[in-house]
């Protein structure tokens, strides 16, 4: 294995917490065992062996440790096999030349479980850094500051080591002010990757280029179905994907929502005033639109005053559930906080929800804030921390 490959699974190893203090513990266990079997072999009578001892030390060190780690444990348990037998003066007997060419057998296949391993830990951190890639080509991490606002994004992956699944989010400055979206599409696995793929570059070429958000809208629905017309089976009728489209007009001092059946975003004021954007009427998720009799889409208006952050997210936050069940409800724990600004209210949010879970998550997450700041306005302000009501 070269140098950069080695380098490369070292990273990975310490990216899943491989470096703490537990991966520690188990890397010591080699020694310990040894050390186990040497003091068995020497206050027991001669019937008795440690030798497991000396056989499991290497084959603990051929999953955890290097090449060279899972050697030196094999040579030392061969060793310590070699010196007790010359000890108790058995050296030549049958009984010891069996246990310790078992030893030393045992030590050559734990060298060959530590390549097979080394080499699996390779191609999972190569398919990581692809998986990484694909993360900041598919949802870039949006800009602090987008004509005048503050902006914070975040994706919290169900399963770990996931980096991107079905939800998604966007912000763009454009000549109709800052537009956004954050959806949530249909399914798992690859073919949701697929289809957040369409939907953002959809929404990047039709955020520039149409006046109103509400033809947004339109253009993605198209891309949609034209996208459903190439599938095959259930996906081609039942794909769809809720979403929220947003347009903040620099300097207007509103802001602008078309709901396509996803959770209503929440509105957190300076003083800690919470207000939910719920849609006048509900309406079908983009890739449904035909279902509709009678479809337009019309953007709601509210008002974005000075020091107000608007916070959008996908149905993982309102999903996540504690032990006894319970859903975990933004509008109970954020009302009545007040946060620096939009990167710290998802730092609180996600570290309670992780706290809500017991760390047990059963969807992915989507979070995007967008904090307008007033004129002269500190960079930070009083924090009251989430917790629960």
């Amino acid at each position: 294995m070269g140098r950069q490959d080695g380098d490369e699974y070292d990273a990975y190893t310490a990216h899943t917490g491989g470096r703490g203090a537990a991966w520690t513990v188990v890397r010591a266990l080699p020694a310990v065992l040894i050390a186990v079997g040497l003091a068995f072999d020497l206050v027991t009578p001669p019937s008795y062996t440690g030798s497991p001892f000396f056989s499991a030390a290497p084959l603990v060190a051929a999953p955890v440790s290097s090449l060279r780690g899972t050697v030196v444990a094999g040579v030392l348990a061969s060793l310590a096999v070699l010196l007790l037998h010359l000890l108790n003066g058995t050296t030549w007997k049958v009984e010891a030349l069996t246990e310790l060419v078992t030893v030393m057998t045992v030590s050559g296949l734990a060298v060959l479980i530590n390549r097979v391993v080394r080499r699996s830990g390779e191609r999972l951190a190569s398919a990581r850094g692809i998986a990484e890639a694909a993360q900041r080509a598919v949802l870039p991490t949006p800009a602090e500051r987008i004509a005048g606002l503050h902006v914070s994004a975040r994706y919290e992956a169900a399963q770990a080591d996931a980096f991107i699944g079905g939800d998604l989010y966007a912000v763009q400055d454009t000549p109709y002010g800052v537009r956004l979206a954050v959806g949530d599409v249909r399914g798992k696995g690859l073919e949701a990757v697929e289809a957040v793929a369409v939907v953002l570059g959809a929404f990047r070429e039709a955020a520039e280029t149409e006046p109103t958000l509400e033809g947004v809208a339109q253009r993605l629905e198209r891309a949609l179905t034209r996208e459903g017309t190439r599938r095959d089976g259930l996906d081609s009728v039942e794909g769809f994907t809720t979403c929220v489209l947003g347009e903040i007009p620099t300097g207007a001092g509103v802001l602008r929502l078309v709901n396509r059946g996803h959770p209503e975003p929440l509105l957190l004021h300076a003083d800690g005033r919470l207000a939910v954007l719920a849609p006048a009427e509900p309406a079908l998720p983009l890739g449904m639109g035909e279902l509709s009799a009678v479809w337009a889409d019309r953007a709601q208006e509210w008002a974005f005053p000075v020091g107000a952050t608007l916070l959008l997210y996908t149905d993982g936050l309102t999903e996540a559930r504690d032990a006894a069940g319970d859903f975990y409800d933004p509008v109970a724990r954020l009302s009545g906080r007040v946060f620096p600004g939009p990167g710290e209210l998802l730092g609180a949010l996600s570290g309670d929800v992780r706290r809500h879970t017991g760390g047990a998550a059963t969807d992915d997450m989507a979070l995007l804030a967008v904090g307008r700041p007033g004129a002269g306005e500190p960079e930070r302000r009083r924090t009251v921390p989430v917790v629960a009501p």
